[in-house]
């Protein structure tokens, strides 16, 4: 089972990517449930893949993927990007493998995955 960290700020959304993702057979961590710093979360957590929005709050998404890139254990970790804004070759430039335009299909989210 590849393990998705959900690095996500709308509650909402965390609720309903946690059950489709579940439900498709993933182990799912929302990351901003947990307190502290993401990069240390994500070490913790070491998941197969990130999906990373670029705008959480007060963070950017496009900044962490960056910092992920220099940290040698979160660099070969897969990052797809979401945005309601068409920003796909910033976040690829950034060091993330796909991006998908919010809003997406489930089925879209899952192929990318997998």
């Amino acid at each position: 089972m590849s393990k998705v960290l959900l690095a996500e700020d709308d509650p909402t959304m965390i609720s309903l990517l946690k059950t489709l993702l579940k439900i498709e057979g993933f182990e799912v961590v929302a990351i901003l449930d947990q307190p502290g710093d993401l990069l240390d979360n994500m070490r913790a957590e070491k998941p197969d893949a990130v999906l990373l929005d670029v705008n959480l709050g007060d963070l950017n998404g496009v900044d962490i993927v960056r910092r992920m890139r220099q940290v040698p254990e979160l660099q070969s970790v897969r990052v797809i990007m979401s945005s309601g804004m068409h920003k796909a070759d910033e976040c690829l430039a950034a060091g993330a493998n796909d991006f998908l335009l919010k809003p997406y299909m489930p089925d879209e989210l899952i192929r990318r995955l997998r």
